[in-house]
């Protein structure tokens, strides 16, 4: 058993902890904590790299939104959700356009395709300030730039009349319900996204690098799958956003702020959770 096993140092705890090998246990020699991202970053604005990033960022989220509201129209002009994808397919056409945008983009931006996940990783540091501000214009940018292009293809009557695919606390349901289940949901995908593109995991297992889109994009599939029925799920104000400017009737307004607010939180609440508590850097103890 002595050979299977090395301890582990804990942070500020004296005595050492037994864990196998092959599971968390880390060296200096393979992993290095990064340095965080600086607040402001003047170079960037230099590079053509930070420019491409944003353009990358417009276009996945452009896609995400075309896909996902025309699925979303899909179901709702029937008048019988037998013959649709029913509320599954929609929640697959969002983990789905996920896994799929974040695979092609990560090498690029990074694949981030909602404001609430750039925000998250801004509070960890992991992006400057300058790169998180322009992707977050990108993101709305290329969201109002999707939903247009599915109303110009559905024509405003239709449009208007399936709802254009806005988010909205649906009837039963109150304000803090709906805000309540954007925070949770937004926490879950953010945290997987933290999870999944760890580096330090990265380092310790080869598979982790190649499989991050996966388990981001089934994160979106079962939030979708949970809350679809209280707010038709937000956890990207992008998203929410971009429908709400197309569709422009007073309750997508009215409960806007909700698909802002509720992500920015659920996020922060899971870049402190995962920088604080799950990645938190081991210090020893004073003698």
């Amino acid at each position: 058993m002595e050979g299977k096993e090395e301890d582990v140092r804990l942070g500020a705890n004296k005595f050492s902890e037994r864990q196998p090998i092959g599971t968390s246990a880390q060296t200096d020699k393979d992993y290095k904590e990064p340095p965080p991202a600086p607040l402001f970053e003047p170079g960037e604005l230099q590079s053509w790299s930070f420019y491409r990033a944003g353009i990358a960022e417009f276009v996945a989220t452009f896609l995400f939104l075309y896909i996902t509201v025309l699925t979303v129209m899909g179901v709702s002009q029937s008048k019988t959700k037998c013959t649709t994808v029913g509320v599954q397919g929609i929640a697959w056409a969002f983990g789905g356009m996920i896994f799929a945008l974040v695979y092609c983009t990560a090498g690029i931006s990074g694949g981030h395709i909602n404001p609430a996940v750039t925000f998250g990783l801004f509070l960890a540091r992991k992006l400057s300030l300058t790169r998180a501000v322009f992707y977050i214009i990108m993101q709305c940018l290329g969201a109002i730039c999707g939903a247009g292009v599915v109303k110009g293809l559905q024509g405003d009557t239709r449009y208007e009349l399936l709802g254009g695919g806005a988010n909205s606390v649906n009837h039963g349901y109150t304000k803090g319900d709906g805000l309540g289940a954007e925070i949770i949901g937004t926490f879950v995908l953010v945290y997987t996204v933290f999870s999944a593109t760890d580096a330090k995991r990265n380092a310790r297992d080869s598979h982790v690098p190649i499989l991050a889109p996966l388990p981001i994009g089934f994160a979106v599939f079962l939030v979708h799958l949970a809350t679809i029925p209280i707010t038709g799920t937000g956890i990207n104000p992008a998203r929410s956003l971009g429908a709400a400017i197309m569709y422009n009737r007073d309750h997508a307004w009215d409960d806007q702020w909700i698909f802002w607010v509720g992500p920015f939180i659920g996020a922060a609440l899971a870049a402190v959770y995962h920088q604080l508590i799950i990645r938190a850097i081991p210090f020893k103890a004073r003698a």
